[in-house]
């Protein structure tokens, strides 16, 4: 007994409503899938060590660039950020050089003192 057509219509669009379904399933499926994977910690950290790189290159070629452009004004910054990563080291060389300076003077301003003091006696 065959269906009446609008019986086998209804058949037909619930097949096609039925696979595009399905079709939609597997799309989100692999979606999934793709989005597990991308999470994955791997995964990750190799993106965030790919963008740092690059990053990086780019801060590089920038600072290139800028040094090109103005060198008296690099080494003057290079100057000053080396001066005061150093600047504990040479306080100490400072405070040296002052502090052997006035011994220095100090034994030459005693000697008189002594001289005078043997005359008094």
């Amino acid at each position: 007994m065959a269906d009446p057509p609008n019986v086998a219509d209804a058949r037909r669009r619930v097949e096609q409503a039925r696979a595009k379904m399905w079709a939609t399933f597997d799309e989100l499926v692999d979606y999934g899938q793709n989005l597990q994977r991308r999470l994955e910690p791997s995964h990750l950290a190799r993106d965030a060590w790919d963008a740092a790189k690059n990053k990086g290159v780019d801060l590089a070629e920038d600072a290139v660039d800028a040094v090109r452009k103005r060198p008296v004004a690099a080494t003057g910054a290079v100057a000053a950020l080396a001066l005061f990563i150093a600047r504990e080291p040479l306080m100490e060389l400072a405070g040296k050089l002052v502090a052997g300076t006035k011994g220095k003077k100090s034994k030459k301003a005693a000697k008189p003192k002594r001289i005078l003091e043997k005359a008094d006696e």
